[in-house]
C-alpha cells in the first residue's frame, strides 16, 4: 500500500535532541573530551566578564561553535550561524536548545574577540595537553620542532611603499591595475596596507613570494601531540628564532631538575646558535645534518646513537599537524588579520588537532 504524504506541519516534537544523535557519532567522543577542558577554564572565563549587565554568549558555547568551525571546515562565521540554525547535530554539540535563537554573526565575532584578550586559545591548548598528560600519553623526553608559512589575508596589490602609495592613476581606484615588473619590493621598503603585520616570504628558491606569517609548533614524539605554538611576522630568521623561544619556554615548564630530553628538527635548524640554545636548555639537538656545502653544527658524538635515527624518523610526524591545519582547519589561507588574531586562531586550531588525535586514541582503546 502506498503511504500518504502529509504536508501538515507539527507544532511539537516528542523526540529529545539527545536521542537524535547516534550513540557512536564521533562528536560524542569529542564532546566528552572538551567538557573537562571547558570546566578547567571556567575561572578564566569569569575573569573576562562583568558581574552585572546584559548576558552575552556563554564562552563555553562560543568555543564549542569555534571548534565545530575548525573540525568541519566552515569558512565563515556567517555560514557557521546558518549551520547552527538548522543542523540539530551542531545545536546539540554547542548546547543550544531546538528553539533557541542563533546569534548574529557580528555579535558572535565580537564575543570571540573578547576571548582573544584573555589569551584563551593558549589556555585551551594547555588544558588539552594536560588532559593527555594525566592519561600518561605524553613523552617528556623526546620532542620535535618545525615551522611553516601561513598565507596572510592580504593581496599583492596592498603591498605598497612605506613612503606613500604608488602610482594610483587608474580608472578603477578601488581595484587598480598594477604592474610590478621591474620593481624591487622588499619588506624594508614596502608593507601591506590591509595587514601590516604580514611579511613577503617564500618557501624556497624558485617559489613565489606571498604575504605570510611564520608559525612554529613544538610536538611531543610519542603520540604526535602539539605542546606549544608561536606565530610571528615572517622573515629570514623567524623560524629558528621561534624554535629557540619555544625550547626556552618548554625548559622553564619542565624545570631545572628535569631529565635530559631530545629535540628533533630538519636541516634548517642545523645552525650553531640553535644547537647552543638547545644544549643550554637541556635538550640534545637531533637535527638533520648538512652533508654538502656547509659544515654541520653536530657531529658523530650525537649521530652515532640509535636515538638520533629514531628522532629523525619521528620528526616527520609534525608535518601532519601542518597538513591537517591547512586542509581541514582553514589555515591554508588565513581569514583574520593582525598577528594577535592569527596567533589565536593557529593555537586554537592546533588544540583542535590534538583533540582529533585524542579521539583516535579513544577509539583504538589506548585509554578510556
Amino acid at each position: 500500500m502506498r503511504g500518504p504524504e502529509s504536508t501538515q506541519g507539527q507544532f511539537f516534537s516528542y523526540v529529545a535532541l539527545e536521542d537524535r544523535i547516534p550513540a557512536d557519532h564521533p562528536l560524542r567522543t569529542m564532546k566528552a573530551l572538551v567538557e573537562p577542558v571547558l570546566a578547567e577554564l571556567s575561572p578564566r572565563f569569569a575573569a573576562l566578564y562583568a558581574a552585572d549587565g546584559r548576558p552575552s554568549i556563554p564562552p563555553e558555547q562560543l568555543l564549542r561553535a569555534l571548534l565545530l568551525q575548525v573540525l568541519y571546515t566552515i569558512r565563515s562565521e556567517r555560514q557557521l550561524m546558518e549551520q547552527l540554525d538548522f543542523n540539530l547535530l551542531y545545536r546539540w554539540f554547542v548546547g543550544l536548545a531546538v528553539d533557541a535563537p542563533v546569534w548574529h554573526p557580528t555579535t558572535f565575532t565580537k564575543n570571540r574577540d573578547r576571548l582573544l584578550a584573555g589569551d584563551i586559545a593558549a589556555a585551551f591548548l594547555t588544558a588539552v595537553v594536560r588532559q593527555a598528560e594525566q592519561r600518561r600519553l605524553l613523552s617528556r623526553e623526546h620532542y620535535t620542532v618545525d615551522g611553516t608559512l601561513l598565507e596572510a589575508w592580504a593581496s599583492q596589490k596592498s603591498f605598497q611603499p612605506r613612503t606613500g602609495p604608488g602610482d594610483d592613476r587608474d580608472d578603477d581606484p578601488r581595484n587598480p591595475s598594477v604592474n610590478f615588473r621591474g620593481q624591487r619590493r622588499t619588506n624594508a621598503t614596502h608593507a601591506s596596507t590591509t595587514d601590516p603585520d604580514s611579511r613577503l616570504a617564500k618557501k624556497g628558491a624558485g617559489k613565489e613570494a606571498k604575504l605570510s606569517y611564520q608559525a612554529s609548533v613544538l610536538l611531543e614524539n610519542r603520540q604526535g601531540l602539539v605542546v606549544l605554538t608561536a606565530v610571528d611576522p615572517a622573515d629570514g630568521g623567524a623560524e629558528v628564532a621561534q624554535a629557540e623561544v619555544l625550547l626556552q619556554a618548554l625548559a622553564a615548564e619542565r624545570g631545572p631538575a628535569a631529565a635530559p630530553a631530545t629535540i628533533g628538527a630538519d636541516k634548517g635548524y642545523d645552525q650553531a646558535g640553535f644547537v647552543a640554545t638547545a644544549r643550554a636548555c637541556g635538550f640534545t639537538p637531533h637535527v638533520a645534518q648538512h652533508t654538502t656545502g656547509r659544515r654541520s653544527a653536530i657531529d658523530g658524538r650525537t649521530t652515532r646513537h640509535a636515538g638520533y635515527a629514531l628522532s629523525q624518523r619521528h620528526r616527520k610526524r609534525i608535518e601532519q599537524s601542518f597538513g591537517w591545519g591547512k586542509v581541514v582547519g582553514l589555515l591554508r589561507k588565513l581569514r583574520h588579520r593582525g598577528r594577535e588574531k592569527v596567533d589565536w586562531m593557529f593555537t586554537f586550531t592546533m588544540a583542535a588537532y590534538n583533540l582529533v588525535r585524542l579521539q583516535t586514541l579513544v577509539r583504538v582503546g589506548a585509554w578510556s
